[in-house]
């Protein structure tokens, strides 16, 4: 008898346990004006949900608060906000209260410098030294040569082999920008690079828990590896001074130089964070995008046939081992249409994040001072009143240049932030897609699963057989 006392009494603690628990996000977050939601428990707040669901979290957490509510992912208090009208708004306006708010397992691991954290004039200053080394001049006369001659080795010699395209594509896209950035010379650097870079990844969407083994600990671990790394080429780079090509410069020669017209100053350490953003930016959209191009072409012949009709003229045009221009690259119509459609179809981003430094009002709710916005557009990629027929894999949509221009188009971003790399990113994926279109079929080993959340990824890989026309 005593002993089933006992547990009662411990199952009842426990309830009162949980139930405090429960309410203590709510009583530690609670204002008045704030937007409906839930809070989920301390300090994990709802991010395992989130995580483990994603967007089905959100659509239930939708379908019981609106397109607005309240939340506590990632460490953090959140709104969530799922409107079209109401993401734009917010991504136009962060002079008016809005700050970047990424997680602080991000900030740690990619730089407290990067030009996705810093707001006000130290973002127009880092915006304008990165621009000045990816724009369209840049890209025609420096960088497309380089990527270019890049993927014309990378994909030498797949003929016959059952390649994993998702490895492929993370190998192309971070050796391809590092082409850009450092230049083929330095083979030992970019060989210790990647398994660091690949664990600091891992990294940034992790809770910030410094214990061993953790995600968050093994890519802040990585981080510190990558920038002793880094500083060394600099300081190796700036004794040299020296060229490897003066005509066609890398980043980093231009950045220790301070830009290509001497206009921007970085520090080392601004320099060494804004490398690891471009590494990083490049690395996740470009081989996310590469690969799920490669899965949806294969599951829509008509699509396929056009797209290589695209490309086989061009390539007629031209003798066999003279490379793409530039001009090559902007007459690709419907290869940027076939882009744009995998980007939003796959979702390759989710959302950005945002903080306010004020309180502010938001769509009659009271939003308090350091909370975070979670820009949610994943589901406006989805609205069929945006997108009709929106879960077909339909390049056409995007033939009409007023499709990318539309309001809800947050594909790339928007406001001040917009992606600077968009037009970079584009022009490596095409000439990638040029290549393996013009040199190769390919066929699915099959049995590969994707998951599109929170990264769009197949776990075990996604095999493909290739061989050569």
């Amino acid at each position: 008898m005593p002993i089933f006392i006992v547990f009662i009494w411990v199952v009842f603690l426990l309830c009162i346990l949980t139930i405090v628990l429960l309410k203590w996000n709510v009583i530690m977050y609670k204002r008045n004006g704030l937007p409906p939601g839930t809070m989920g428990w301390p300090v994990l707040g709802e991010t395992t949900e989130f995580l483990k669901q994603g967007p089905a979290f959100m659509k239930t957490q939708r379908s019981r608060y609106g397109s607005f509510f309240r939340s506590h992912l990632l460490g953090c208090p959140t709104i969530v906000s799922m409107d079209a009208e109401l993401n734009r708004y917010i991504l136009v306006n962060e002079a008016k209260g809005l700050v970047p708010g990424y997680p602080q397992s991000m900030l740690d691991i990619l730089g407290k410098r990067n030009i996705a954290a810093v707001h006000g004039s130290a973002h127009k200053y880092m915006r304008g030294a990165l621009l000045g080394l990816i724009n369209p001049t840049m890209i025609r006369d420096n960088l497309l040569p380089k990527i270019d001659d890049f993927m014309r080795s990378h994909l030498s010699n797949w003929d016959n082999k059952i390649v994993d395209i998702q490895e492929k594509a993370k190998e192309m896209a971070f050796l391809s920008s590092w082409r850009q950035i450092a230049g083929s010379e330095p083979g030992s650097i970019s060989e210790a690079l990647v398994p660091e870079f690949f664990k600091l990844v891992l990294g940034t969407l992790s809770l910030p828990i410094n214990l061993p083994n953790t995600n968050y600990r093994c890519g802040f671990q990585a981080r510190q590896k990558i920038v002793t790394l880094l500083r060394s080429l600099i300081e190796n780079r700036r004794s040299a001074n020296s060229q490897e090509n003066s005509k066609q410069p890398h980043i980093l020669d231009l950045l220790i130089k301070g830009g290509a017209e001497g206009k921007y100053k970085l520090s080392d350490d601004e320099i060494i964070d804004l490398i690891i953003t471009i590494l990083y930016s490049g690395y996740e959209t470009v081989s996310t995008t590469s690969m799920m191009a490669v899965k949806y072409l294969h599951d829509h012949p008509k699509v396929l046939e056009e797209l290589r009709k695209e490309h086989v003229s061009i390539r007629a045009r031209k003798k066999p081992e003279e490379p793409l221009t530039y001009e090559d690259c902007k007459s690709m119509s419907f290869t940027r249409a076939v882009i744009f459609e995998t980007s939003r179809l796959a979702t390759i981003v989710n959302g950005v994040l945002r903080r306010t430094t004020k309180d502010m009002e938001i769509n009659g709710y009271i939003i308090p001072e350091g909370w975070k916005i979670y820009v949610y557009t994943r589901e406006i990629n989805y609205d069929p009143h945006i997108y009709p027929d929106p879960l077909a894999f339909n390049p056409w949509r995007w033939l009409d240049k007023n499709s990318e221009n539309q309001h809800y188009c947050l594909i790339f971003g928007g406001g001040t932030r917009l992606c600077p790399g968009k037009e970079l990113g584009i022009a490596e994926i095409s000439t990638f897609l040029h290549y393996f279109l013009t040199r190769y079929r390919w066929e699915e080993v099959g049995g590969d699963k994707l998951m599109k959340f929170p990264r769009v990824e197949a776990p075990n890989g996604l095999h493909i057989k290739v061989s050569s026309h």
